[in-house]
């Protein structure tokens, strides 16, 4: 039977049809690529992105920025803002462009880029404001049972989002450009406070909905310090689920258990909370099955020892399981070059919380909030014993690699340490 159409009309609502599903398509893919994500340079973006910034001592700076991206002045202290990092294109670590956090052409300062100049809904927490902004009960720092953690999330009003899980001290102190960071810098190398002499590390995440709710739960379940009634730390907007999430933010947390998930990017995420008294690292290697580690933190008093498989830890609970062995690394080295991997104020201090799988099974490599300062017995809630924070464990054999050599050098030993030093701002 002869269709009751002439040609010309079918051909014409045919191509309308077609340029309607092809308008849809490029909606979708205009739409997707404006989700938030972890940025190599502010033309490249990547699902995972970690940094790790070197101590003045091994690699320092010359001389201050000429110019402060996100707010503040220049600053002459010692520091280095030199850094390798890894995506998760790209998983081996490399020497990065420029100095990290200060333009675009980082990935550390072009993914906070995107954050900082963008409308879109985001907290910032940070245990150690030092009163820029002040932070209710808190003096320079937030000391337990407060989390001992630092970073921002954001997400758009779909809910996908990004955090950037940072281990510097006093930075960002705000996510918007719309309500600037009062008194004191927002760039690193510009905060008044020298929180560049000591390594650091920075780990970048894509974050889709569903996501961005696990990780919210995790800061609420790990004691994250933040206001979320000031303009600077958060802007709460996005799906209700999200915003009701984000609203329970900046309040200690009762609970005892463990927050754990794997994140649509295959990422695991392990929320400590600060009642939970165990020695952290740990717990995490009892976690995750027994596995054996290999952990740089800031190493200062009270210093956790190095501990061996199935030893006794009195500060523990048996639902946790039994750890593998924990290796406390005190150095490391890149290019030749030794990194100290100590807690303490000489200029080859590390502040970063790094770690690796050393099982020869696993290719872990772990970002974490949490320092190697504790008890294995005695007084169990102190220092990170009785802290929250995060963990996120990421399986790449190439990543895993490259860690692994650049923390690989001397060993705490198994002996518990009786003298140090303490962190920058309270720890315990």
């Amino acid at each position: 039977m002869q269709s009751q159409w002439p040609l010309g009309i079918i051909i014409s609502r045919t191509l309308r049809a077609l340029a309607a599903v092809v308008a849809l398509c490029l909606s979708v893919d205009v739409a997707l690529a404006a989700a938030p994500s972890p940025m190599v340079d502010q033309a490249h973006r990547a699902e995972w992105v970690f940094a790790f910034k070197f101590n003045a001592g091994t690699f320092p700076t010359s001389g201050a920025l000429s110019s402060c991206l996100f707010g503040g002045g220049p600053q002459s202290y010692p520091s280095s803002q030199r850094y390798v990092f890894a995506s998760k294109v790209t998983p081996a670590l490399a020497d990065g462009p420029g100095l990290i956090g200060t333009s675009t052409a980082d990935p550390l300062g072009a993914t906070f880029a995107k954050i900082y100049a963008s409308g879109l809904n985001f907290v910032v927490w940070n245990d150690q404001f030092y009163r820029h902004p002040p932070i209710s009960g808190c003096s320079e720092s937030c000391g337990g049972p407060w989390g001992h953690s630092k970073g921002v999330v954001a997400w758009d009003d779909q809910g996908r989002g990004i955090i950037i899980q940072v281990t510097t001290p006093s930075w960002p102190g705000s996510g918007t450009a719309a309500a600037p960071r009062a008194d004191d810098g927002n760039t690193l190398g510009c905060v008044d406070d020298d929180n560049v002499k000591a390594s650091q590390h920075f780990f970048e995440l894509r974050l889709t909905p569903t996501d961005t709710a696990a990780v919210l739960d995790a800061l609420a379940n790990a004691s994250v310090v933040t206001d979320v009634t000031n303009p600077q730390l958060a802007r709460l907007g996005g799906p209700p689920e999200l915003r009701t999430r984000a609203q329970q933010l900046g309040h200690k947390s009762n609970s005892t258990q463990l927050l754990d998930v794997v994140l649509s990017s295959g990422v695991r995420l392990i929320a400590k909370p600060s009642q939970l008294h165990a020695p952290p690292w740990q717990m995490l290697s009892a976690r995750l099955g027994g596995v054996s580690l290999r952990a740089a933190t800031w190493w200062a008093s009270p210093r956790l020892p190095t501990t061996v498989a199935g030893q006794t830890i009195v500060c523990w609970r048996s639902d946790l399981g039994t750890p593998g062995a924990v290796d406390i690394a005190t150095s490391g080295s890149w290019s030749g070059h030794a990194i100290g991997l100590q807690g303490g104020p000489q200029p080859n201090a590390n502040h970063a919380k790094v770690g690796v799988s050393t099982d020869g099974t696993h290719h872990y490599a772990i970002f974490a909030d949490l320092n190697q300062q504790g008890r294995l017995t005695g007084k169990c809630d102190s220092s990170q014993n009785g802290r929250g924070g995060l963990f996120f464990i990421v399986d790449d054999p190439a990543l895993h690699a490259s860690l692994a050599a650049l923390i690989n050098g001397e060993t705490a030993s198994t002996a518990v340490p009786k003298t140090g030093v303490t962190e920058l701002g309270p720890s315990h």
